[in-house]
């Protein structure tokens, strides 16, 4: 099975002006799919082990665009995986295992992080979508993915350095390995939600939507995607789904 590492979030682009008769035909599926969204990946809830204040992650829950050449930070960094995949975030997503995501304690989130490890100077990017760790002085709690491609997964944690990287920066990163790069435009534990979703996106004729699921054990993720060919291309689909009221979607990209 295919296996989804979520990659970045763009700004969404301003909408362009569009006919008062677009609008309104445009309203029934715009009220359908924000009903879908907030079901799914709007809902704040935490996971249990990675509880923080409402306070604190409305503060940071942004993506800023100066994060760019910010001191880096070393320190221990763990992983955490199979028991909380599936379950919601701090930014509202489910966690995926699989996906190259990682939690800290204050970095922003949706933000994006070049992780090194000092032990092997194995590097990854990883986009921070969780609060933690909240155990010792440990800086990181990787997805497993990340934690395996950094060569930590065994050992369980590393000795690591942290430097923030601007999202234009780590897409610049992804395009240079030419791996197909999709939109997420939804991520969901009901199949029927995702179904619903791919219904709504194909009426509104956008490029070849589809389902992608993420599986472990007895947890299944569908995720909604499009691809993408370039960064115009991107940001006319973060365009396009803004006006059915859908933003937020970050870059994802599969390996076997």
């Amino acid at each position: 099975m295919k296996k989804l590492i979520p990659l970045l979030s763009l700004t969404v682009l301003s909408s362009c002006s569009q006919t008062t008769q677009t609008k309104a035909s445009l309203m029934p599926v715009v009220q359908e799919l924000a009903q879908i969204t907030n079901a799914s990946f709007l809902d704040k809830s935490l996971p249990l082990s990675h509880q923080t204040s409402q306070k604190a992650d409305k503060k940071s829950h942004k993506t800023p665009e100066n994060l760019e050449n910010q001191d880096a930070k070393k320190g221990v960094a763990s992983w955490y995986g199979n028991q909380f995949h599936g379950k919601k975030t701090a930014t509202g997503e489910f966690f995926d295992m699989y996906g190259m995501t990682a939690a800290h304690k204050n970095l922003p989130l949706d933000s994006y992080a070049q992780v090194t490890n000092l032990e092997n100077h194995r590097t990854v990017i990883v986009r921070i979508n969780d609060r933690g760790p909240f155990f010792g002085k440990r800086i990181l709690d990787l997805s497993y993915s990340a934690a395996k491609q950094l060569g930590m997964n065994e050992s369980g944690t590393s000795q690591v350095e942290i430097k923030t990287i601007a999202p234009q920066q780590a897409l610049k990163q992804m395009q240079q390995h030419h791996q197909p790069i999709y939109l997420q435009v939804g991520s969901f534990t009901d199949k029927k939600l995702a179904e619903e979703l791919l219904k709504n996106l194909r009426q509104q004729h956008l490029p070849a939507p589809k389902i992608a699921a993420s599986s472990h054990k007895n947890s299944t993720l569908y995720k909604v995607e499009i691809p993408i060919q370039s960064t115009k291309n991107a940001n006319e689909l973060h365009e396009k789904l803004a006006k059915l009221g859908i933003k937020d979607t970050p870059f994802v990209t599969e390996t076997n």
